[in-house]
């Protein structure tokens, strides 16, 4: 990633956007479905170039950054939501001794304490398990909460009645209410235990059955922290009685009736006092070079402990410190945690294979001999792109260094053959799918099938976006039924829609189908045979080709054919095409050579003329009317409750504006709907005209 500094406030804007979509989405997976696709290490690279944006650029803060947000909102659950009375933070990160020092004296300064006066510190490891809260009244235990977004979690009670650690009722003097909070998890001999049961049982019931069991198809946990997780949050609290959970406290959140301590050491020392149980490795510092010590002493004990842990937890001692230092937007100021580097180990890269993903891009996956990386046996490793096997210089048959972490596919760290005999890798030039030029381009380390829409791998995807509400917003074709109508043959290209008027039959005998359900689909398929070019355009989901793009591009040539023609004279090396098309305000380079790259391929030709053959698209006018905000530029933020995005915008392109996606000083005019937030902010600042969406709504009027 390039420096922050050095990126356009458009490049920071859009790159936040992009994080914040990323990373909410990795948040729901680890948070609400317990199923991580990334490592903890990639997710906190993300965190923390989100962070390195939002400081270098304060006013481009997201209303959904993710430095706002902790865990993610509850899915669909059958569980009932319970609000946290105080709620349940994150904690901010550090990665190297450095950090942790630069944590010390940022409390320091905060506290506006010198040099010589002491601060002591807790240290105790961070396990990998399920966020739990714990509210006791009077002692007795009346609700159990998990995390779930910070403020509203899951309600599990019936299910925590269950783990032989949590009393039911606290031992000694108590407050009237008080909230312990922990971790559920389970230790790794019995993860080991459960998922080999979990086998047994999927075997003794296909004997039973006389069936043929396919042991990749027993559904088992991918390691003890999704096994807590998915064993807590069940409905039947039966069966999270048949899982060996535990738990242990490092906290506390609600609390009536006074405190009763003044350090954080004397408060856990009283939990456990109640029958609590809490970490072993808990330790109070009195200096840094304790701290640090401590985490080396942890890390050292990591291998032989019974259980999973991913760091170590440092906490100012004092309470009334804490509470002066009080929070930031999602974890306190007063504590961080000093993440563990991934765990390693050797073995033998035996081959390297290309999956070819939904976008089209070439992914080399190495496949390992069998080695265990932190109790877990490992055969595949990503190894990212082709730029990352040219710098590890890897081939089939080196001896390679491996890291996990996350509990997720490993990375290859070093190669440790780099000098054998052997052949570099070649990478593919042409896709393994589908067999179009694979490319990268310029800037980009991804490399990228062509193919698109006749690429198998990509093919049901690239419909499902032809037919989304922004392209051709065809109602009947969710994703359900694309997949199912390509599994049976019918589509295979977004021109086989427009014949699907043949299956009408074919489409009736399937289960679900009636009569007026395929008079429906059919119908609103007929409504799409002149479609708007702009969105036709955008629907075939050119790589770089936008919906704004689209627009921009048929703005100026009015007809999808001279595109084309545009685009494969600029491929051709044509001058005046590639000058006319970035003459376009807001057609660049990249758009350019992806648009050559889409025309070059033979098969996405035949696609296109297949599609032409069945739509015709209008020519492609934008009717502007003589209005105030005639050649201005308009910027849209917060939420329109009237239109959408995209029709505020073709609003404003009719009214002969422009609209933009981030406020500058070249912004004339912006609307602001409700939660408006860093836009506004700037707005103001520049001393921008704003209007709420009723004002825009009388200009749109005005202008007829």
């Amino acid at each position: 990633m390039s420096d922050a500094n050095h990126l356009s406030e458009a490049e920071a804007a859009n790159e936040l956007m992009r994080l914040a979509r990323q990373i909410a989405k990795h948040d729901k997976l680890y948070h609400a479905q317990d199923d991580p696709e990334i490592t903890d290490q990639e997710y906190d690279a993300l965190v923390r170039r989100n962070a390195e944006l939002e400081a270098a650029f304060p006013d481009l803060v997201r209303a959904d950054s993710p430095s706002k947000k902790v865990g993610h909102a509850i899915a669909a659950s059958p569980l009932s939501k319970v609000t946290h009375e105080v709620r349940m933070m994150s904690l901010d990160n550090a990665f190297a001794d450095e950090e942790v020092a630069e944590f010390v004296a940022r409390v320091r300064r905060f506290l506006a304490l010198d040099d010589a006066t002491p601060i002591a510190f807790t240290a105790e490891d961070k396990i990998d398990g399920l966020s739990c809260s714990l509210r006791y009244e009077g002692g007795k235990l009346v609700r159990a909460a998990t995390r779930g977004d910070g403020q509203v979690g899951e309600d599990v009670t019936p299910n925590v009645a269950h783990i032989a650690d949590i009393p039911q009722q606290l031992a000694g003097d108590v407050p009237d209410v008080f909230e312990i909070r922990g971790e559920v998890y389970m230790a790794t001999a019995d993860f080991h235990a459960l998922n080999a049961r979990l086998m047994d049982e999927a075997c003794s019931a296909a004997e039973a059955k006389g069936e043929a069991l396919d042991p990749a198809k027993v559904r088992q946990f991918a390691n003890p922290r999704n096994a807590a997780a998915g064993s807590l949050r069940q409905k039947d609290a039966s069966v999270t009685a048949k899982r060996p959970l535990k738990f242990w406290a490092h906290g506390w959140g609600a609390v009536e009736g006074e405190l009763p301590a003044a350090t954080q050491v004397e408060m856990v020392e009283r939990i456990a006092a109640w029958g609590v149980p809490v970490s072993p490795l808990f330790r109070r510092c009195e200096t840094l070079e304790q701290m640090l010590a401590h985490y080396e002493e942890i890390g050292r004990l990591r291998p032989e402990l019974p259980y999973e842990i991913d760091g170590v937890v440092y906490k100012v001692d004092r309470l009334d410190w804490q509470a002066r230092l009080g929070f930031v937007a999602k974890a306190p100021r007063w504590a961080i945690a000093r993440k563990f580097p991934a765990e390693q180990a050797e073995t033998t890269l035996e081959s390297i294979d290309i999956q070819v993903g939904r976008t089209g891009k070439l992914t080399p996956v190495g496949r390992l001999a069998p080695v265990l990386v932190g109790g877990v046996t490992v055969t595949n490793v990503t190894l990212h792109n082709r730029d990352e096997i040219a710098r590890l210089g890897v081939r089939p048959g080196d001896r390679v260094v491996v890291q996990r972490a996350g509990d997720v596919i490993p990375q290859v760290v070093r190669n440790l053959t780099p000098d054998a005999d052997r052949a570099p890798f070649a990478f593919p030039e042409r896709c393994p799918e589908c067999d179009s030029e694979a490319v990268n381009e310029e800037g980009e380390v991804d490399v990228r099938c062509t193919g698109g829409l006749i690429c198998p791998a990509q093919r049901t995807e690239r419909l499902k976006h032809f037919v989304s509400r922004g392209a051709l917003d065809i109602d009947g074709l969710g994703e359900k039924t694309i997949d199912q109508f390509f599994a049976l043959g019918w589509l295979e290209s977004p021109a086989d829609i427009f014949r699907l008027k043949h299956r009408r039959e074919d489409i009736l005998a399937l289960e679900g189908w009636k009569d007026k359900s395929v008079d429906n689909l059919l119908a609103s398929v007929e409504n799409r045979r002149a479609p708007d070019a702009a969105r036709l355009l955008f629907g075939l989901g050119i790589r770089h080709v936008g919906a704004v793009t689209a627009r921009d591009l048929l703005k100026y040539f009015h007809e999808l054919p001279a595109i084309r023609e545009a685009a494969e004279k600029a491929r051709s090396g044509d001058e005046d095409a590639t000058s006319e098309l970035t003459s376009i305000d807001g057609i660049g380079t990249a758009v350019v050579e992806a648009l050559g790259d889409f025309f070059h391929e033979d098969h996405n030709c035949a696609v296109w003329d297949d599609l032409l053959s069945e739509v015709a698209p209008p020519r492609y006018e934008v009717e502007t009317l003589d209005s105030p905000v005639a050649g201005k530029t308009v910027v849209f933020t917060g939420k329109l409750e009237t239109m959408s995005r995209d029709e505020a915008k073709a609003q404003a392109e009719r009214l002969g504006a422009k609209a933009s996606g981030s406020v500058s000083a070249k912004t004339d005019l912006l609307v602001a709907g409700p939660g408006a937030g860093s836009k506004l902010k700037k707005a103001a600042e520049l001393g921008i005209e704003t209007i709420d969406e009723a004002g825009w709504a009388e200009i749109v009027k005005a202008a007829g």
